[in-house]
């Protein structure tokens, strides 16, 4: 094999993120648009947690998950959009494979962390409906921090564990990638290795969050349709109401991004609901959870 070949089938040292468009006269509509959302979500979700610490109506476990979730968005928000601003300024959309892998391990870490999280607040959820007698003595604020610490160690792990793997690999062609931030899937694409283990891990940990929240909302669904009255039923169905709404806007999008193949008429419409999940649900959330 030549020396231009082995160069062809190494990592990279450069990424080329095409982002959100070449079109130059879109550019500063882009950038105002993007400082607008960042400035918008940070504000929002941190005016959210600064209410749930202060108000003592709010010192329930649904205020503490709710506002542990609007950490993370400010988190992975703040991981995507300022490499994003960045770009729009200085024309640059290059970026070194070590960057790359960086803020791949920090977005998946903060996006893992919310998918655990989630799964944690629909365990809440559960003892509220189907225990009511027993939800105050088994969700201490002890076993809410702990829960909350369990969903980021697990979430970290998750995604040092994809990012080691994904960093073993072996990738060829033009480094060029059609995307906006540091993603796995489309890295997935430039690879001449085996990615099936990488592929099989991933879903296995994407399934068993999913799995966990689905048993979860059985029970709840099933506690909900034994209750007599539709004034307990609508009660009922109120106290995760907020849930249920950012885990559905959470998964499924997060559905609609990574399960379909990534064929190039889908590609562009993936990179729409990739923004949709990672810049326009952290900006809306505060009003989910209002």
């Amino acid at each position: 094999m030549g020396e231009g070949q082995r160069d062809n089938q190494t990592s990279p040292r450069e990424v080329l993120l095409l982002g959100l468009g070449n079109v130059p006269e879109l550019q500063t509509l882009l950038l105002l648009l993007t400082v607008m959302i960042y400035s918008v979500t940070v504000v929002g979700n941190f005016l959210i947690m600064v209410l749930v610490v202060a108000d003592q109506h709010l010192h329930t476990p649904m205020y503490f998950f709710l506002g542990s979730l609007s950490f993370l968005e400010t988190c992975y928000s703040s991981t995507i959009l300022p490499r994003l601003l960045a770009s729009f300024l200085t024309g640059d959309r290059t970026i070194s494979a070590h960057d790359y892998m960086a803020q791949l391990y920090f977005f998946g870490s903060f996006a893992a962390t919310e998918c655990y999280l989630l799964a944690a607040m629909s365990y809440d959820r559960y003892l509220a409906i189907c225990q009511p007698l027993l939800c105050v003595s088994l969700m201490t604020w002890k076993v809410c921090l702990g829960m909350s610490d369990v969903s980021c160690l697990v979430g970290s792990l998750v995604s040092a564990v994809v990012t080691f793997l994904l960093s073993q690999l072996q990738f060829c062609g033009p480094q060029v990638i059609d995307h906006f931030f540091c993603d796995f899937t489309p890295l997935l694409e430039l690879c001449c290795s085996d990615i099936m283990v990488v592929k099989l891990i991933t879903f296995f940990l994407f399934i068993l969050d999913i799995i966990i929240t689905l048993a979860s909302y059985v029970c709840i669904i099933g506690a909900i349709l034994r209750i007599p009255s539709s004034m307990g039923r609508q009660k009922a169905f109120s106290t995760c109401s907020s849930h249920l709404t950012v885990m559905t806007v959470c998964y499924g999008t997060l559905i609609i991004v990574y399960v379909p193949l990534r064929t190039a008429p889908l590609r562009q419409l993936n990179k729409v609901f990739s923004f949709f999940y990672t810049v326009l649900t952290p900006l809306v959330t505060p009003s989910f959870t209002a």
